[in-house]
């Protein structure tokens, strides 16, 4: 009996290739830059790594086994529905989970530091050679409302508490005097929680009114948790003091988003965990999964593994 084929999907450097292939002697890897482009493939693989769609899945009736680069799962689960072998548990999804959680809590703190001391009128002032001295804000005793218990709401609050933060996290499973009670005593808000059906909008206009004490709003896991437009209005009523937006509903932001020439909104391109340890994690982290499923099919201790029901 050959050995069973995982097709791996994206941009793979040498060395990468080398330590996947190194690390699962029991498995045929093939690399391609999209699963779709090699249907001969597609229809053998009984692992699939990358973000297959809806239709790659059906062309591809031995898979057993997805595994996402990203830590989030929205790249294939359409509209926030995953695929039915998927849905149904036929099909094991595992994905990234915690490869970026570092460079995600350590952004949330650069993006706080930025708004609370407004570092971009330095900047103006540094471009100005002008001498502007001003009194601004600090970290120290505020309290941080972090939506989201995953691997980066973990880090975060941790590094945030080294800041002197008093921190408060929203679970899974919260009920709604939960979040009103977050948003009431929060002069900070970061959003870390992954793009589910339950999330998506979670944030809007009502919401908003609650944020008594005019928080900071921070979003580096996915866009469009926060509704776009309660989030301008909030920010332009003075409900919110600011906002660090590195995740965005569209991706690239559109020239003609409001958020870019929005006063005390700083803008990143989805850049936070762009790191070289982020790669790395996630490295390692498929390379555990695919000796995994070499030597156990998908009954084994995979890391990073996608609750369905949940969508993360």
């Amino acid at each position: 009996m050959s050995a069973p084929l995982v097709l791996i999907t994206g941009a793979v450097t040498p060395d990468e290739r080398a330590q996947l292939i190194g690390a699962t002697p029991g498995l045929q890897l093939a690399f391609t830059e999209r699963a779709g482009t090699d249907p001969d493939l597609l229809a053998v693989a009984e692992g699939l790594v990358g973000s297959p769609d809806a239709g790659e899945l059906a062309r591809a009736p031995r898979v057993r086994w997805v595994h996402s680069w990203a830590a989030g799962v929205d790249g294939i689960a359409a509209g926030g529905v995953l695929s039915e072998p998927i849905a149904s548990g036929r099909v094991l999804l595992t994905a990234a989970k915690g490869s970026g959680a570092v460079p995600l809590a350590e952004h949330v703190l650069l993006l706080l530091l930025m708004l609370t001391r407004d570092v971009p009128r330095w900047l103006r002032a540094q471009e100005a050679r002008h001498w502007d001295r001003y009194q601004h804000g600090e970290l120290f005793g505020s309290r941080l409302g972090v939506i989201g218990s995953g691997r980066a709401g973990s880090e975060l609050t941790a590094r945030a508490a080294a800041f002197g933060m008093e921190v408060v996290q929203l679970r899974r499973g919260y009920d709604r005097a939960e979040l009103e009670t977050l948003l009431t005593t929060s002069d900070a808000i970061a959003i870390t929680a992954p793009a589910t059906r339950q999330t998506i909008g979670m944030l809007g206009d009502a919401e908003f009114a609650l944020c008594a004490r005019n928080p900071y709003y921070v979003c580096v896991s996915r866009g469009g948790i926060a509704d776009d437009g309660a989030l301008l209005r909030a920010l332009r009523s003075g409900q919110l003091a600011g906002a660090g937006l590195d995740a965005h509903s569209t991706e690239p932001l559109p020239e003609d988003s409001p958020f870019w020439g929005e006063p005390h909104v700083i803008v990143t391109p989805h850049n936070a965990a762009t790191t070289r340890a982020t790669r790395q994690r996630g490295l390692d982290m498929l390379a555990h999964n695919l000796a995994v499923f070499a030597s156990d099919g998908i009954t084994g201790r995979f890391d990073g593994v996608v609750d369905p029901s949940a969508g993360y």
